[in-house]
Parts: structure tokens; C-alpha cells; sequence
């Protein structure tokens, strides 16, 4: 859907808690979290302004995005 968050912070709202502390505590897991959403970002505003993009192009975007919300999603279960 376009323009849909997928911040980690919208994504995982009940671990909003062990994300902020994580980060904190973790520049390696903040660092993650910030590639993830700074190509979420761009991600929302190639498709909010339609830009040309090749749709492989987009879809590898959307794929690396997901690779890292995998990693983070397990970091913050195992915190």
C-alpha cells in the first residue's frame, strides 16, 4: 500500500520498549534499525512521487527491507 509506514517502530509497537533500549545500549542493532528506516523512507517517497524506478529495482529494495526486519525482529526477541 502506498505511503504505509514500516518504520521498525510502526512495525513492532509492542516491543517499542526493548527498541528504545537496545539502540541505546547497541550501536550495531541502532544501526540497523537506522538502515531499515532510512530505506523505508525512500522506499515511501519513490512511490508517493512515482518516480521511475524499474520494478526489480523496487521489488530488491523491498526485499533488503525485509531481510532487515528479519534481523531486527530477532535481535528484539532475543533481548
Amino acid at each position: 500500500m502506498l505511503s504505509e509506514h514500516h518504520d521498525i517502530d510502526h512495525e513492532f509497537p509492542e516491543f517499542h520498549q526493548k527498541l528504545e533500549a537496545l539502540s541505546a545500549a547497541d550501536t550495531d542493532f541502532a544501526e540497523l534499525v537506522k538502515k531499515h528506516d532510512t530505506l523505508d523512507n525512500e522506499i515511501r517517497e519513490l512511490e508517493e512521487r512515482g518516480q521511475p524506478i524499474a520494478d526489480e529495482s523496487i521489488e530488491a529494495m523491498k526485499y533488503k527491507r525485509t531481510e532487515l526486519k528479519d534481523k531486527i525482529y530477532a535481535r528484539l526477541r532475543q533481548a
